[in-house]
């Protein structure tokens, strides 16, 4: 009899928190999915500009989003429509990345878009982006479409009325931008696109110029931006093209004018959301979806290949405590930089706020808001 009680206890507690644990370690991190839907036809040059130089500002400010005490995870989704180029029985519609968590490929995405007229179809692009995409089941995930054009909503054979429905009862937001005069947008069917879906109604000057504010911490950010990318060590078939890949993002960020951009996009690279774990070794290391022993030489850069496996662990955590210590220094330095241009911004009577970033970032907040997450510095 006592026996069978030990045994019972033993398995009880071997059992029960085992099982608590593993529900503990496969708890799901809270996402923010965000899928872009971008008028590529031949008046959003500027939409495209804006896009591109302001895309670090957004992620920067859902980079310390959390729900409970859990970090958020960012995915990023992007789809162009509206352009002759691309295919006339698809709607003219293309996705051009499902969701990722890749920001350097959103990057490399968004500066190679190319504008070209064509007809622009509002209801049908939302309606393949809610049906196309892998939009998380969970109801407290903050879920959002966010749809820039110029043109009437109501073109195409997909009634908006109906894709916007369907967005909704998948628990999708959808945000409207309308490039032009706030009320010609509501007659065109822009502002009863987004209140179907519970969404936002904005409209932005697609072709205004973006208010960057210069500050004292500027330079260095930036130098410690391109000194982060030192700590990456390419690894595997995606290596190479990964590291080429942020450093040609680094670039495109720093040719933009005005100089923001740059500035933005290092410190994206400082927070969590800036992740690599299918290039980097550190990253895939500290994530555990790779394990220094188990990797080929022939994997790794040629400086590794010789090393034993405990050289190699010592390397790839020095090049993490490194990494570790220049985002400390962007963070602190940010900080600093953010009180700065909020006095400067006082001193303006023009604040920047009809423009994409500005619109995608109020509407964020307040949806994340009510999916009860947490924001960074809110």
């Amino acid at each position: 009899m006592r026996r069978l009680v030990m045994t019972a206890a033993v398995l009880m507690g071997m059992v029960l928190p085992a099982g608590a644990q593993t529900a503990e370690k496969e708890a799901p991190k809270p996402l923010v999915q965000v899928a872009l839907l971008l008028d590529t036809s031949n008046s959003m040059d500027g939409l495209i500009e804006q896009a591109k130089a302001q895309l670090w500002k957004v992620v920067n400010e859902f980079a310390m989003a959390k729900r409970d005490g859990a970090r958020a995870q960012l995915q990023v989704a992007l789809y162009e429509y509206g352009n002759d180029n691309l295919a006339a029985e698809g709607g003219y519609i293309r996705m051009v990345l499902p969701l990722t968590t890749d920001l350097d490929k959103v990057s490399e995405e968004l500066f190679a878009l190319k504008t070209r007229g064509g007809q622009e179809y509002c209801g049908q692009v939302i309606a393949v982006a809610t049906k196309d995409l892998a939009w998380s089941s969970a109801a407290s995930d903050l879920k959002a479409i966010f749809i820039a054009g110029n043109e009437p909503f109501t073109q195409g054979g997909v009634d908006y009325h109906g894709a916007s429905k369907e967005a909704i009862s998948k628990g999708i937001t959808v945000s409207t931008i309308f490039c032009g005069p706030f009320d010609e947008g509501v007659k065109t069917g822009w502002k009863n696109g987004a209140v179907l879906a519970d969404g936002d109604y904005m409209n932005i000057d697609q072709n205004r110029a973006i208010v960057s504010i210069p500050a004292p911490q500027d330079d260095e950010i930036a130098r410690l931006g391109e000194q982060l990318n030192k700590t990456y060590i390419p690894y595997g078939a995606a290596g190479k093209a990964g590291h080429e890949r942020q450093a040609e993002q680094d670039r495109n960020a720093a040719s933009l004018a005005p100089a923001g951009a740059s500035v933005q996009r290092a410190v994206s690279k400082s927070s969590f959301q800036y992740t690599n774990a299918s290039w980097d070794f550190v990253d895939a290391v500290e994530q555990g979806t790779v394990k220094v022993e188990e990797v080929k030489a022939e994997e790794l850069p040629e400086q590794m290949q010789k090393m034993t496996v405990e050289e190699r662990k010592a390397y790839t955590q020095a090049k993490a405590d490194e990494r570790k210590a220049l985002q400390e220094k962007i963070k602190g330095l940010n900080e600093e930089r953010k009180k700065f241009v909020a006095e400067e911004m006082k001193k303006r009577a023009d604040s920047g706020e009809n423009t994409l970033d500005a619109a995608i970032i109020r509407a964020l907040a307040r949806q994340a808001e009510k999916k009860s997450f947490e924001l960074g510095g809110k």
